[in-house]
């Protein structure tokens, strides 16, 4: 893989041109690994397979990494035409098992391979030509265009990973062996383990806003914590050492696991990890696309729920106290190694960024101190669910990266693997998967007595999230009414209160509007595009609460914890389907509805003619469309010539409503004129903004 290696650039150093080259090598080098990981497929009917029953079918991640460019420069407004609309739709969001994911299958008309590798080709000419022609400007900031190229690179560096572990759990006679890189081999028995004092410290976590690299959001804030002296395991935990855990009936032992990990290993009907395969007496492990004798002194590779198991078990039968390393841990490990950055590697240091092998390795093989594979070989698991750093913020064209997996069910894994790359590979990175999902992971054991403390940002603080969640929730703190409330009161008068009308809430936000319809319809369908808005109707339809937090002034804040029931709104939460979708292009399954609500979406699309003028395609015959709006249109979400009014045309003022009312007049009927509805948003405690929001009603012809 020698021809692959590269490490992710330094952004604030060089000329523009010489880093306009950088990029362009870095992403070719990326795009070509991304293909050829690919080539251990046996035939290119098995990208309609699936890995993984809780991940899309293979093809979806080979369509996914280009689509991922086109959206995010679309978005950002680099380019402005699609290359395949239908594409840039299925390929768009991949799946982490949450409620507005969608897995089911008949939603998906997949198309052939060799579609989907001619659109790669036109993608790669699409950011081949932004690299080549739009300005650079040095240093390149997350504000720049070229820092939604790295977005790009990075994100399909994350992909080699992922896509990684489902081509290792397809059966192994659709995979070819040999195709992607060397694997180890050199194979023995496990080394003895021992367990090294590290010093305790203060551990300063946090990536600076202006550091040199491109940085996911979740790296950037800053917190500190003190770090007790504790122990640290020499090695990672090998094979040979957890095959003990094994044969002293670790996985028919109930009171090694936590709750949740003993429902895993009962509905899995675990014996052993995924990877393990037994022959009679014989042990095998599955590498990526091939099977060897079990290598002893490699790292064992487990979830979350298997790791803390073996800690458990370990803690049990030596009367001492072992658990995973918090994030706090492990960096304090990794600051007594004085391991440099990426930029500072003239090799890596471990089994890491594709240097060596395409499979882990022996466990004493890379040593880095006093410890081996603190860098490299598998990620480790830590003890810490993750969440943002005080000073979060999400980045406005990626908002879905970190949030959803602030739920406090996804774990933290540090220092990569042997397929670890780019922002993988560096310091800062954070990256966290659910508790029992696999990924090239394994286990550091820590000895500790001090009791262990996890942090968990439980309030939402992003500001855009927080004020939305004020407009929809905050009638409990105020006495205006609430603009969802009202709505709703309407949509029922003019549709009636059939309950079996189907009913599409487009921008659902925070969901207020959705949940108020819900007790009347049984079958609402509530839309968002962001990720960070629509988790959070989601936790009030999952758990019946949700908190976030309110500036009241200056340094002060507000805690609000919004139940559901305290609305009367319990009743038909499960009437509600939440999902993230993009209103400019849907895809066809959204359509057969009674009953359309755009509710201030027209505002915030990049082209409301666009969307006017294909709405009625949703609907079924005589259904209505309810639109709100405050005409508030701004040329930096939407282009002038994409307004439907708010402007003069031959010295004569168009209205927006004139605008609206000229498109629709060919599928629709205008009923009733339009009615001003107050709209009050809350920015603070102690300040307000009232908006007039014009609703129409229009009856399909």
């Amino acid at each position: 893989m020698q021809e692959y290696i590269t490490t992710t650039l330094n952004l604030q150093q060089g000329t523009a041109a010489e880093k306009r080259n950088e990029i362009r090598n870095y992403f070719l080098k990326t795009w070509e690994v991304d293909e050829k990981l690919y080539t251990q497929l046996k035939s290119d009917d098995v990208f309609y397979h699936r890995g993984d029953p809780l991940r899309h079918v293979l093809l979806f991640y080979l369509g996914h990494t280009a689509v991922f460019y086109i959206n995010k420069l679309l978005l950002a407004k680099v380019i402005d035409t699609r290359i395949n609309p239908e594409f840039e739709s299925i390929f768009a969001i991949g799946v982490d098992e949450m409620s507005w994911d969608d897995l089911n299958e008949k939603h998906y008309n997949w198309p052939s391979v060799d579609a989907v590798r001619e659109y790669r080709d036109k993608a790669k000419e699409v950011v081949l030509k932004v690299i080549d022609e739009v300005p650079l400007a040095m240093p390149v900031t997350w504000h720049e265009p070229f820092w939604i190229i790295m977005m790009g690179i990075e994100h399909e560096r994350i992909h080699l990973e992922t896509s990684s572990l489902l081509i290792r759990q397809l059966p192994l006679n659709e995979v070819v062996a040999g195709r992607f890189g060397k694997i180890c081999d050199k194979k023995g028995d496990a080394p003895e383990n021992d367990m090294i004092p590290v010093g305790g410290s203060v551990v300063v976590m946090g990536k600076p806003e202006n550091h040199h690299f491109y940085g996911w959001d979740n790296e950037y804030g800053k917190y500190e914590e003190r770090v007790e002296d504790f122990r640290a395991s020499k090695f990672l935990i090998s094979n040979g050492e957890y095959l003990k855990f094994i044969q002293d009936g670790g996985y028919r032992t109930p009171e090694y696991w936590t709750e949740e990990g003993w429902q895993w290993r009962t509905f899995k009907e675990a014996e052993m990890p995924l990877f393990w395969r037994k022959n009679g007496a014989e042990y095998i492990l599955r590498l990526v696309a091939e099977e060897i004798p079990m290598p002893w002194n490699w790292p064992v590779e487990v979830n979350y729920l298997e790791a803390k198991a073996y800690a458990n078990w370990k803690s049990r039968i030596t009367g001492k106290n072992f658990r995973l390393p918090t994030e706090a841990e492990w960096i304090r490990l990794r600051e007594t190694t004085n391991l440099k950055d990426t930029d500072e590697w003239q090799q890596a240091p471990g089994n890491i960024n594709l240097e060596y092998y395409t499979s882990p390795c022996p466990v004493d093989m890379f040593k880095q101190r006093d410890f081996y594979d603190v860098v490299g070989n598998v990620w480790q698991w830590t003890e810490t669910p993750i969440t943002g750093y005080p000073g979060f913020k999400v980045h406005a064209l990626y908002d879905d990266f970190s949030t959803p997996t602030f739920d406090g069910k996804h774990n933290l894994l540090k220092g990569g693997s042997w397929i670890s790359t780019g922002n993988e590979a560096t310091m800062h990175a954070r990256y966290a998967f659910r508790r029992h999902f696999y990924q090239h992971a394994g286990i550091r054991l820590v000895e500790s007595d001090m009791p262990l403390t996890i942090v968990s940002n439980e309030y939402e603080t992003d500001t855009e999230v927080t004020l939305s969640c004020e407009a929809n929730w905050g009638d409990q703190y105020t006495n205006a009414p609430v603009f969802s409330s009202v709505l709703a009161k309407l949509v029922k008068e003019v549709a009636g209160e059939r309950a079996d009308l189907r009913v599409l809430d487009l921008n659902a936000d925070t969901g207020r509007l959705a949940f108020e319809l819900a007790q009347c319809y049984t079958d609402v369908t509530a839309l968002d595009f962001t990720a960070r808005m629509i988790r959070m109707p989601i936790q009030l339809q999952e758990k019946g609460f949700m908190r976030y937090v309110m500036k009241e002034e200056g340094e002060l804040l507000l805690y609000r914890d919004v139940v559901l029931a305290d609305f009367g709104l319990e009743k038909g939460r499960k009437n509600i389907l939440f999902m993230q979708a993009d209103a400019m292009n849907l895809k066809p399954i959204y359509t057969g509805y009674d009953v359309i609500v755009v509710s201030n979406l027209l505002e915030e699309l990049s082209n409301p003619l666009l969307f006017l003028s294909k709405i009625h395609e949703r609907l079924n015959e005589h259904g209505w469309l309810i639109i709100t709006s405050t005409y508030d249109w701004d040329e930096t979400r939407t282009r002038r010539e994409n307004w439907p009014g708010g402007f003069k045309q031959d010295g004569e003022p168009v209205t927006s409503h004139d605008g609206i009312k000229e498109i629709l007049s060919k599928e629709f009927v205008l009923t009733g004129e339009p009615v001003e509805l107050s709209l009050v948003q809350k920015l603070s405690g102690r300040m307000s903004v009232l908006k007039l929001s014009q609703l129409t009603v229009w009856k399909k012809r």
